[in-house]
C-alpha cells in the first residue's frame, strides 16, 4: 500500500494527511471549512478550531487519510519521524463495513491488514477498501471507481445466512488474495442499501466488481481476468 504522509502542525493540535488514502469524501471540508480549505496553502490550519471539534471531524474521515497528531510544542522522541507520529485511536466496539453505491467498502473497527498472505500485519481503525478492481493502491481505494465509471448498488444479498459470532469485539483480519477476493476472519457487520445487514465471522469480499453475490465473492474474478498480484 502506498503512503505519503504530510504533517500540519498547530499549537493546540496537529494533523497528519496521507495523500494516497484520500478519495475526496469531503467530510473534512464540510465539517470544518475554516480548518480544511483546498483553495489555500497550507490547506490545513489545525489551530482554526477547538481541538475537540477538530478531533471529531478528523475521526469522521472514512478512509483514515486524516489523523490527529501531537501539538507542535510537544516533543517527539529522538529519532522518530514527526510525519509518522499520530495519536492512538480507540476502535469502535463492533467492526463494520459499509458498502457505498458505486464506491468502496468503508470499514471501521479493530482492524488488521495483511497486504499479502503471511505478510506483516498492519493495525488500523479506518480504511476504504477498493471494490471496483481498478485501484492502483490495492487493497485500498484510490477513487478509480469514478475514473472507470464503476456502477454497483450498495446491496447485501437477501437471505445471507449469518455465521455464529463468538466475540463481536475481537479484531478482524483482512487478507487480499492474489488475483482474488479480500478475505476476512473475525467478526464483521456488513451493511448496505435500505439498512440491510449481515454479521459474519469470516468470509470473502468481492474486489473485482463482477460478483453476482455482492458483497461476497463468487469466483467471478477468474472469468473477468482480474489481476491484483
Amino acid at each position: 500500500m502506498k503512503s505519503q504522509v504530510r504533517h500540519y502542525r498547530g499549537n493546540q493540535a496537529s494533523v497528519t494527511f496521507d495523500t494516497h488514502r484520500c478519495i475526496h469524501s469531503e467530510v473534512c471540508v464540510r465539517g470544518l471549512p475554516q480548518v480544511f480549505d483546498v483553495s489555500r496553502r497550507p490547506w490545513i490550519l489545525p489551530d482554526e478550531a477547538d481541538p475537540k471539534r477538530l478531533e471529531r471531524v478528523v475521526l469522521g474521515c472514512p478512509t483514515g487519510a486524516l489523523r490527529m497528531a501531537p501539538p507542535s510544542e510537544q516533543k517527539v522522541e529522538k529519532g522518530a519521524a514527526a510525519a509518522a507520529t499520530v495519536l492512538p485511536e480507540e476502535p469502535r466496539k463492533k467492526n463494520s463495513a459499509s458498502i457505498t453505491p458505486d464506491g468502496p467498502y468503508y470499514v471501521r473497527g479493530n482492524l488488521e491488514i495483511e497486504e499479502t498472505p503471511g505478510a506483516e500485519v498492519l493495525e488500523d481503525t479506518r480504511v476504504a477498501f477498493c471494490r471496483c478492481g481498478h485501484s492502483e493502491n490495492k487493497p485500498l481505494c484510490d477513487q478509480s471507481h469514478e475514473r472507470v465509471g464503476f456502477r454497483c448498488e450498495a446491496a447485501v444479498t437477501p437471505g445471507s445466512e449469518p455465521a455464529p459470532v463468538a466475540d463481536e469485539a475481537a479484531a478482524v483480519r483482512f487478507t487480499p488474495f492474489p488475483n482474488g477476493a479480500l478475505a476476512f476472519r473475525g467478526p464483521l457487520t456488513i451493511s448496505g442499501r435500505g439498512g440491510a445487514r449481515v454479521t459474519l465471522d469470516q468470509g470473502k469480499l468481492c474486489r473485482c466488481g463482477h460478483s453476482k453475490n455482492r458483497p461476497l465473492c463468487d469466483g467471478s474474478h477468474r472469468e473477468a481476468g482480474f489481476r491484483a498480484p
